[in-house]
Parts: structure tokens; sequence; C-alpha cells
């Protein structure tokens, strides 16, 4: 009996347990304030009365039209996540179309909150993602064409690259409203203010001179 009862217990205490986790944070940080006055939002959005809600609040056309691919990598992504598209509000789903230029390339990023999934429509396409240090930094790659489908898992550096001649297009599926985006090389090399030369020259294990010729780029962002 006394095993019967411990047993239940512990039952009882995953239970409760199980039903208190905190929701998963929906942007970088939400510093928290006393004053209910200075609150600028929530995790998430505010909610707009259902009753007032119209069909429009759920309909996207920016789909529609190509990315502009006139830029240095030659590639454009156009997002449909909850700052374009409110009407994903609190449903755990986000958007976005990849337009490429032959050669095209969208830079190895991550998307903090989010898996992505990934449909070419036309073009070929080489993709692939690193794991974590855990899994010994493993790139996972594989080239595209129409009708392939590929995944990145949540928080992992991943990219795409254009290999064909022609124009490529892929649409992106995410498991977030608000999946968030860090470009690796534009956080690294473009912060605000730069990250201090020492701290990248040891992490990098290169010169100083190269470390100051990368911050002084004009770090492109083609979202």
């Amino acid at each position: 009996m006394v095993v019967v009862y411990f047993l239940f217990v512990l039952l009882a205490l995953a239970s409760s347990c199980a039903f208190a986790s905190d929701p998963s944070p929906l942007q970088d940080f939400c510093v928290a304030v006393n004053d209910p006055n200075s609150a600028v939002f929530v995790n998430g959005k505010f909610c707009k009365d259902p009753k007032l809600a119209m069909a429009d609040d759920f309909f996207f056309t920016k789909f529609r039209y190509p990315g502009n691919t006139s830029n240095q990598l030659g590639s454009k992504v156009t997002t449909a996540f909850v700052d374009q598209f409110p009407g994903l509000n609190t449903l755990g789903i986000a958007m976005a179309r990849l337009d490429f230029a032959p050669y095209g390339l969208n830079p190895p990023h991550i998307h903090p909150r989010g898996t992505e999934m990934l449909a070419v429509m036309e073009g070929t396409l080489r993709v692939g993602f690193v794991t974590s240090n855990q899994l010994n930094n493993t790139l996972f790659t594989k080239v595209l064409t129409k009708g392939d489908v590929f995944v990145f898992p949540q928080g992992l550096i991943h990219f795409q690259l254009n290999i064909g001649q022609t124009n490529a297009l892929a649409f992106a599926f995410l498991s977030s409203q608000n999946p968030g985006l860090i470009t690796i090389a534009n956080s690294v090399f473009a912060s605000n203010p730069p990250i201090n030369v020492d701290v990248l020259t040891k992490a990098f294990q290169v010169d100083n001179k190269l470390i100051n010729y990368l911050q002084e780029q004009n770090w492109f962002d083609n979202h």
C-alpha cells in the first residue's frame, strides 16, 4: 500500500508539473514591469475583440509578387509572420516566400523560436543545416528540385543557395507566429555597438585587421 501511495503521489506531482510550464517566448525578451501603464505588449500580441474580426484579418496577398533579388545576396525573403499577418496571432504558424536570382543565397541564419519546412516551387537549391556542438557540428545538406521538401530544426544554423542558372522560388512554413531571425554574419559583424575586436579575433582565430575589415562592410538584410 505504501508503494502504491508513493506512486500515486509521484503521478500527481508529474501531472501538476506538466500543466505548470511557462509558455514559449514569442519575442527576443519581455522585461517585467510593475506599472501596467508602462507595458507595451505581452508575449505575443493583444487580441482584437472576436466580434470585430473580418475576413481580411485572415487574408494575405504579398506572396503574389516576386521579391526584388537585385542585391548583393541575390535573394529576397518575404515574410508572413504575425507582424505582417495579424490573423496568425496565437495560431503558432508563419510562412515566408523565398525568391532567388541565379546563384542567389539566403545566408546562414537561425530561427530561435521555430522549426522551418521548406518546399521548392521552381529551380534547384542546395540547402543545409548544422547540428549543435553536442552532435559535433555535423552538416546535413541536400540538393532540392521542384517539389522537394526539407526541414530545418528549430534554432539550428541553416542556409539555401540557388545553384541553378535560372531563378528559384521556395516557400517556408514555420512552427511559430514569430519564429525570429538571426542572420549569423550580420549579428556578429554588424552589431550595434560593434563587438570588441579582441573577442572576435580569439573566437575566429584570425588577425584583427580581418575583423576590422569585416565590421566595416555593409551587411545586407534580405528580409
